[in-house]
């Protein structure tokens, strides 16, 4: 059996395409896709063929945010039934190295990913209409949401565990750089840890705006002086007790390094090259640099409180188009200054 996916050959060469339909083993569910967002690795892989060493070798599948109905079960099968939501989980631990037993999955030694070329042959992604996937990775998500909402499951649970890595939130200022989809996100899961203040920054009113619409209290466009390094949020050495950096841009831990009270925390999200860190400050500050990857329990947990609408992630959908006008939903994500989250349906 065959379904049609969104196949990746080379840099802007992106097919819709029939694909192979794995034959269905005890433990596993086929799923028919209904929604996909299109994340900022699926853009960098379109884009550019890659980022960084991480490059395009052979067709790939692209998509890991996706969530279906279950149309097929295994045998042995008792998590979910045919006809069934669910959000479905892209991370696929081994379940037996040294980090999985340690309750460290993200850090899984054979981690297999949807939609990643990080190894070879690639780990195939999650833009198709069928899909046999393991009945561990299926979250019910009930019929009060739309399988759009639930796709973004996987973006939240990213943004839960950044939040997670921070630490006690509640009655703390926390600013959030860069208000794309993860950084709106990220703003909803601060103020669900009791943040008392939340400030978003970006360099466009329309990301800002969003941020507002998760919950920021209040929003910097950065791309107007001061700023940042306005005297509010430098004086006294520093205002915020956490900031969670996800834009990745070198830039930005030095505007955010000033902003930071002593024994502060950042936590890094967006992923790029080397940057330069003024340990001078960092040492005088005591601050602490936290790193966040991915996540693993919280899939569950964002699945659920999307579902239950504890979170309401509609304000970052801003797009929705078919799988036949997959190039043209791909073009309009990479558009910073109107769109949020681009998504597909199946």
């Amino acid at each position: 059996m065959d379904a049609r996916a969104c196949v990746l050959h080379a840099e802007k060469d992106l097919r819709i395409e029939a694909y192979p339909v794995a034959d269905m083993q005890e433990n596993q569910v086929r799923v028919r896709i209904g929604a996909g967002g299109i994340c900022g690795s699926d853009l960098h892989y379109y884009l550019h063929g890659g980022f960084g060493v991480v490059r395009v070798k052979q067709p790939i599948v692209l998509g890991h945010e996706v969530a279906g109905t279950v149309e097929a079960v295994g045998a042995k099968v008792t998590r979910v039934k045919p006809g069934e939501r669910i959000a479905l989980n892209p991370s696929r631990p081994c379940g037996h190295c040294k980090f999985c037993l340690a309750g460290e999955q993200q850090h899984c030694l054979d981690m297999w990913f949807y939609g990643s070329a990080m190894r070879v042959p690639h780990s195939q992604g999650a833009f198709r209409e069928l899909i046999v996937v393991e009945e561990y990775q299926c979250e019910p998500v009930g019929t009060s949401v739309s399988l759009g909402e639930a796709a973004c499951a996987e973006p939240f649970a990213v943004a839960l565990h950044a939040v997670r890595q921070a630490g006690n939130l509640i009655g703390k200022r926390v600013l959030v750089t860069g208000s794309g989809p993860i950084g709106a996100l990220v703003v909803a899961a601060a103020r669900y840890a009791g943040a008392l203040e939340v400030i978003a920054t970006d360099l466009h009113e329309a990301a800002l705006q969003k941020a507002v619409e998760m919950g920021a209290t209040r929003t910097v466009n950065v791309s107007m002086e001061p700023g940042l390094k306005a005297e509010e949020f430098t004086r006294d050495k520093g205002y915020f007790d956490v900031a969670i950096e996800c834009t990745g841009a070198a830039a930005v831990l030095k505007d955010v390094i000033p902003a930071l009270r002593p024994r502060g925390t950042i936590v890094q999200v967006g992923v790029t090259g080397d940057v330069p860190i003024p340990i001078g400050i960092l040492v005088g500050k005591e601050i602490r640099l936290q790193g966040a990857f991915r996540f693993h329990g919280e899939y569950a947990l964002a699945a659920r409180l999307i579902k239950e609408g504890r979170i309401d992630v509609k304000p970052i959908i801003t797009a929705t188009l078919p799988i036949e006008r997959a190039v043209e939903a791909f073009e309009m994500a990479a558009d910073r200054t109107t769109q949020t989250k681009v998504q597909l349906t199946f």
